[in-house]
């Protein structure tokens, strides 16, 4: 009787349903056969929006990028030097920040307490900041090494830079797009990094995994996606990385 019931199973039910349906049953991941794929609205050439989710809602690496700003907050305070605005110096230094500066490295923006290129700024003072918040800056900067001595030259010994910079993302199509000159993995940052800090004073992570990076690249928002979704990482699909470089005593 079994095997009439499987025989006629074969016959009803397509191959692909119940080789999805033994995978759930089993506990595997189900994996669609070729030709079973169905992309639906990502089958495009050109992406959903083109500004990495702004326009739809909070972007992916920024979700990410506030993740890990949230658990280094304890280092975001006394002094702290911001690019571009003190957005994130406020949301999570707080009262524990006594100074806040901003770095822009064109004149006209009014948030600039400072007006330099990190890679050419013999203006910002040596020894001078407890904490840098660096995030999506240093793909901007061709020659990072002179960037990365300069970050290490204005900490305050005991200092600490949180730094992010991109991995899989598009390039950007406003005025930056001119700038772009590089995304990483966290190889090649750590290698850049350890230049310059020492190995016991930099910790890297990464975020990210396919769901997110595709996501990112077809230009979804967080909100489109669910927390558990976001939050798995993978290292192979490298969104962000961060790091952590404390300058020593």
């Amino acid at each position: 009787m079994k095997a009439v019931i499987k025989s006629i199973a074969r016959q009803v039910i397509p191959a692909s349903v119940r080789i999805k349906l033994k995978s759930q049953l089993e506990g595997v991941e189900y994996t669609p056969p070729v030709g079973e794929i169905k992309f639906g609205n990502l089958r495009r050439v050109k992406p959903i929006s083109q500004h990495f989710g702004y326009d739809r809602g909070l972007p992916i690496d920024r979700y990410y990028i506030e993740n890990f700003l949230s658990l280094q907050a304890e280092d975001i305070h006394g002094r702290v030097l911001e690019i571009g605005d003190n957005f994130y110096t406020t949301k999570f230094g707080g009262d524990h920040v006594t100074k806040s500066d901003v770095l822009h490295v064109k004149e006209g923006n009014p948030d600039a307490t400072i007006v330099g290129d990190l890679a050419n700024a013999d203006n910002i003072p040596s020894d001078a900041f407890d904490c840098l918040v660096l995030t999506q800056t240093l793909h901007l900067i061709y020659d990072i090494r002179a960037a990365l001595k300069t970050i290490y030259r204005i900490l305050k010994p005991g200092g600490v830079a949180l730094i992010t910079v991109p991995g899989i993302s598009q390039i950007s199509v406003d005025e930056w797009k001119d700038y772009w000159c590089w995304s990483f993995t966290a190889i090649s940052v750590q290698r850049l990094f350890k230049e310059f800090f020492s190995q016991e004073n930099v910790q890297f992570d990464t975020y990210g995994n396919v769901l997110a990076a595709t996501s990112f690249l077809q230009g979804l928002a967080t909100e489109e996606l669910e927390k558990q979704e976001l939050d798995v990482r993978d290292p192979s699909y490298q969104v962000l990385i961060t790091v952590r470089a404390v300058k020593p005593e």
